[in-house]
């Protein structure tokens, strides 16, 4: 193991007092805070642009191009589970029915 040098030992502790002074400062004021109506509105949308963000790349992209074949069972599984979602509703069964369409054809046909 290397010894702790001063350098990382500060660097340690600048982290650790931004991360304590940026999540404590709310606790600091005496009256209660709310965020303005337009953020409040906004941090609404950004669980889905989160997950559209890490899922999106996931189906189009394979080693970081585009696909270049309609024989991708990712294609097919995602719409499969648009469609379930946009039909019936609901995590689970997104889920799901992507899935036993994916899994045929990734396994079995080898897409």
């Amino acid at each position: 193991m290397t010894e702790l040098d001063p350098w990382r030992l500060l660097a340690f502790v600048a982290l650790a007092a931004v991360t304590v002074v940026t999540r404590g400062f709310f606790f600091l004021s005496q009256r209660p805070w709310r965020l303005p109506h337009w953020a409040e509105r906004g941090l609404q949308y950004a669980p889905i642009a989160a997950l559209a963000a890490v899922v999106g790349p996931e189906i189009v992209l394979r080693d970081g191009t585009l696909v270049a074949t309609w024989q991708d069972a990712r294609l097919f599984g995602a719409l499969a589970g648009a469609g379930w979602f946009f039909w019936r509703g609901g995590v689970l069964g997104t889920i799901v029915s992507g899935m036993a369409v994916y899994l045929p054809l990734h396994l079995g046909w080898g897409w």
